[in-house]
């Protein structure tokens, strides 16, 4: 499950990094009393006993009433985030609240920057990156107007994960190295700077930058080996693991997991376990050793009991499931999925979801149930049709504000050059009584002026008009486009004898998560963009194509032979295969699988609309990607339509066409063997 395993990889670091700026406390700039101290080791240990860190740091409370009213708001910071750790995120939000009245009531800008780095790492728990953002931005502007060091390492590791999560990682890796710089500095919190390196790792992690990883991960590693802290061991081993998976040391990547977990059992993690068992039989998935897969997935359902985990239980069931599928075992491993994504739509997260989906299709497809397999894509797709439509409103929604503002700007310069225009108008006159001649040099001179603004204006216009009918990134027709274009077509029959008729055709980039999750997404958005120039070379320039959601192309060909609508799959298909993508020194191989159809298409005499062929388009796409990729199905007609329905061969198009109720044609593509 991708959302979950990455909570242990990608997501757990970068959430470590936020976590690290809000469990490193501030402190008062004397020397730490025997309390202060406490409530560091407390906060030290919450990640591996947050249940037992919670109940003593509740039994500090009488005595922090005589101390520091920040050693007072730090206390209670802690109690919220080790609420946090054992998800009663409502509770911790509210404590979190407290510690921000609390400074804003002493207008102590260091207690009220703690307040807003907890609520943001409660957030973040939530998922509502955008609103923790706001909150690390703003403490950390609150931590250098207070002046004090360590709060402001822990604003600038929150802002850094902040511009991280943006995709904005010069930002984030200036942050984060600032962050280390000042960390150095503070001398009497040991974990400070730890976490301050272990976010800048995993920076350089991201954006690939090897040797500087690996340097700073040997400088954790002596940190460790140093202050043999036990939570430093714990984490540098997960740092590890991060590090040397993402560079091709797999192996080692794999003891330092076992590492890890042996250190949790030890130390008794139960928290921590969850996350690490469903980490390690992601491994294993990825290995194909389905049987270790399992027996760590089966761990982590067990570790999970009576924690409330939910994130963990999902992915525990969806790894189990995978494995199961792998092994054979077809019934229980749809069982688990089925159980991991019931967990996942308690959530309504779509794009959740979506992944698990993706996965349970190509989990069916190798185990060999096509069947099964078909019918998970057609559940993701349905997701992705709603994802992409949210998408695109809030898109139209950003569009109209833009045109709202550009057009109100255009009312105020138009105002102004009124005023401009009559007062202009005063001074020809006055120019006239003196001088004919040169008045009508300064009308000719303004009335070239008005046509200038005309065509500026007309050029804003054409702009606005082509933002709201492209994609952004391939330059394509986007889909509101598309509906508008094909909704002004009539859907009649074709006349016999006419040997022109239109045709619509969907293709969808293989294995595309597989491309973003190994190369990145630069990398995926290449791919896409490389895609639509290979259909702009493959069909003509009065065809329409279109962006028609995530990896998925339409194109409407609107008058072709029709003995020629099999070519131009074919001609796609190898347009593709034929191109070779660089991305970072590595090459990338792309393909693609299409369904397509006549348009107008008219079974029995009566034309179907275009979004209904779209559909029948789209079931034979999922018969190409089912029977093997690279390939392209063609609708050509239907028969006996009066022993079933259109509705039935909508549903299932595969068993209509070995039924005999629809006639399809099989384009292969590069590379690939005609079926016997």
């Amino acid at each position: 499950m991708a959302k979950c395993r990455h909570h242990a990889s990608w997501r757990s670091a970068w959430l470590g990094a936020l976590m690290a700026a809000v469990l490193c406390a501030p402190l008062p700039a004397l020397a730490r009393t025997e309390l202060d101290r406490r409530i560091m080791q407390l906060r030290d240990q919450m990640r591996l006993v947050p249940d037992q860190s919670l109940a003593e740091l509740l039994a500090l409370q009488p005595a922090a009433r005589a101390d520091t009213p920040r050693v007072q708001a730090e206390l209670l910071a802690q109690i919220g985030l080790a609420r946090k750790h054992l998800n009663q995120l409502g509770t911790a939000e509210a404590t979190a609240e407290q510690v921000i009245a609390y400074g804003k009531t002493l207008r102590d800008d260091v207690i009220v920057a703690n307040g807003l780095l907890a609520r943001s790492a409660v957030l973040i728990a939530r998922d509502e990156r955008v609103a923790a953002h706001r909150l690390a931005f703003e403490a950390e502007q609150l931590a250098l107007r207070g002046g004090d060091q360590t709060v402001l390492v822990r604003a600038e590791l929150a802002v850094g994960t902040a511009h991280s999560e943006q995709g904005n990682f010069p930002a984030a890796l200036a942050k984060l190295q600032l962050a280390v710089d000042h960390a150095r500095q503070v001398g009497d919190d040991p974990m400070l700077l730890f976490h301050a390196l272990r976010a800048l790792t995993s920076m350089y992690v991201r954006i690939k930058e090897r040797g500087k990883a690996f340097d700073t991960l040997a400088e954790l590693s002596a940190m460790a080996e140093k202050q043999r802290l036990p939570i430093q061991m714990v984490l540098l081993k997960t740092s590890e693991h991060t590090v040397a998976g993402s560079f091709g040391q797999q192996d080692r990547a794999l003891r330092a997991q076992l590492d890890s977990l042996a250190l949790q059992r030890q130390l008794g993690a139960r928290h921590m376990l969850n996350s690490t068992l469903n980490n390690l039989a992601d491994t294993y998935l990825k290995r194909r050793d389905y049987a270790r897969a399992a027996h760590y997935a089966t761990e982590a359902l067990a570790s999970s009991k009576g924690l409330d985990n939910f994130d963990g239980d999902a992915t525990a069931h969806v790894n189990l499931g995978h494995a199961y599928l792998g092994m054979g075992r077809m019934a229980e491993g749809k069982k688990n999925f089925e159980a991991g994504l019931a967990w996942v739509e308690q959530s309504h997260s779509l794009p959740d979801q979506q992944e698990i989906l993706l996965e349970y299709g190509e989990a069916l497809e190798d185990a060999g149930d096509l069947g099964g397999a078909l019918a998970a894509y057609h559940r993701e797709r349905t997701i992705s049709n709603k994802l992409f439509e949210t998408k695109r409103q809030n898109t139209m929604l950003e569009l109209q504000e833009r045109y709202e503002a550009d057009k109100k700007q255009r009312q105020i310069e138009s105002l102004k050059s009124e005023n401009q225009h009559h007062l202009m108008q005063q001074r020809v006159w006055w120019l006239l009584a003196a001088v004919f001649a040169l008045a009508s040099v300064v009308v000719g001179l303004l009335y070239r002026k008005v046509r200038q603004a005309n065509a500026s204006l007309e050029t804003k216009n054409l702009a606005l008009k082509e933002q709201s009918t492209l994609d952004p990134l391939t330059g394509l027709y986007n889909r509101r486009y598309c509906h508008e274009v094909m909704a002004g077509l009539e859907a009649r029959p074709a006349q016999a004898g006419d040997n022109l008729i239109g045709a619509l055709f969907l293709l969808d980039v293989d294995h595309f998560k597989h491309i973003n999750d190994s190369y990145g997404h630069a990398a995926g958005d290449a791919v896409l963009k490389m895609v639509a120039g290979s259909l702009r070379q493959a069909l003509r320039d009065a065809d329409l194509i279109v962006r028609w959601g995530g990896e998925e192309f339409l194109a409407f060909v609107p008058a072709v032979p029709r003995q020629r609508i099999d070519e131009i799959a074919r001609r796609v298909l190898l347009g593709v295969s034929s191109q070779s993508l660089r991305h970072q020194e590595r090459d990338i191989s792309v393909r693609v699988s299409i369904g397509y159809a006549p348009f107008p298409l008219a079974p029995a005499g009566e034309p179907l609309s275009w979004e209904r062929v779209v559909n029948l388009t789209d079931m034979a796409l999922y018969l190409a990607k089912s029977n093997g990729r690279n390939r392209a199905y063609g609708v050509r007609g239907f028969a006996n339509l009066q022993r079933t329905s259109l509705d039935e061969v909508e549903q299932d198009l595969d068993r209509a066409w070995r039924a005999g109720y629809v006639d399809l044609n099989l384009v292969m593509g590069a590379g690939e063997a005609s079926p016997a």
